[in-house]
């Protein structure tokens, strides 16, 4: 004779809490980009105009770092080049950059060092580029750490608002529409607020209100780094695994992936 089990409710695992229907790690992600897009895009707003309306004045252009040299590179390039063109190219080369270089930064966060800690690299990388713009020597120093900190940071953070969702969830397409929102949300308040200080107070202001924009987006991503997905193996391991030559569609993929990398750049 078989004893009969005792009934009772189902054991469940504690529910997670969500934001908007979301993974919590969602609204993390969400306010960490929106405070980097208004990082980035309050500095976008001023440097053209800095460099045209401050830096570029005779007394100030000696000073600045390497300066000499990348003005008589784009002059070779380009031809002579006033104040209004050589910000114009600078700016460009910089932009051009920083949309190239997250190419870079998701080889380094597949292969090394893992979503999370390129991240965070690239953030303080960012926050120490826009605080490095208050000296006008370091101008164009400052330029390659955002750079850099672009790269790092921008792909991996992207990558991991999809890694929150199991294969096959529709939140996901959601989830990215609600991401983009915190993009648009930064990039409008930006130029408001650090267009605004740079006015009243002077351009140092803004870019150190970007700076400071950088360094909520790091404290935001660390605070909420326990909601976040854990990183994946390193690839070299995967890799060395499969060991397999990409297939016929697989190659074209990456070819025009490549294509359309280089004309957005």
């Amino acid at each position: 004779m078989t004893l009969p089990t005792p009934s009772g409710p189902a054991e469940t695992s504690p529910p997670t809490r969500e934001f908007l229907g979301h993974p919590r790690g969602l609204a993390v992600l969400f306010a960490t980009e929106a405070w980097e897009r208004f990082s980035y895009f309050g500095n976008a707003a001023l440097v053209v105009l800095y460099m045209t309306k401050y830096l570029f004045d005779s007394g100030r252009l000696e000073t600045v770092l390497g300066l000499g040299a990348v003005k008589a590179a784009l002059e070779f390039l380009f031809g002579p080049l006033e104040a209004q063109p050589l910000a114009s190219q600078l700016f460009g080369f910089y932009t051009g950059l920083a949309y190239f270089t997250p190419i870079l930064g998701g080889l380094v966060a597949d292969r090394l060092l893992g979503r999370h800690r390129t991240i965070l690299v690239g953030g303080v990388f960012m926050a120490a580029g826009h605080f490095m713009m208050a000296f006008e020597a370091l101008f164009l120093l400052a330029l390659l750490m955002l750079i850099i900190g672009i790269g790092a940071f921008k792909p991996n953070i992207s990558t991991q608002v999809g890694a929150l969702y199991a294969a096959g969830d529709d939140r996901r397409d959601r989830a990215y529409s609600i991401f983009y929102l915190g993009i648009n949300i930064g990039a409008f308040l930006a130029p408001l607020i650090c267009g605004t200080l740079a006015v009243q107070y002077g351009w140092h202001y803004g870019f150190g209100a970007a700076g400071v924009g950088m360094l909520i987006s790091l404290a935001i991503y660390v605070c909420g780094r326990r909601s976040l997905p854990a990183d994946d193996p390193p690839r070299d391991a995967l890799l060395a695994r499969e060991n397999k030559p990409l297939e016929a569609g697989e190659r074209r993929a990456l070819l025009a992936l490549i294509g359309t990398c280089a004309l957005v750049t």
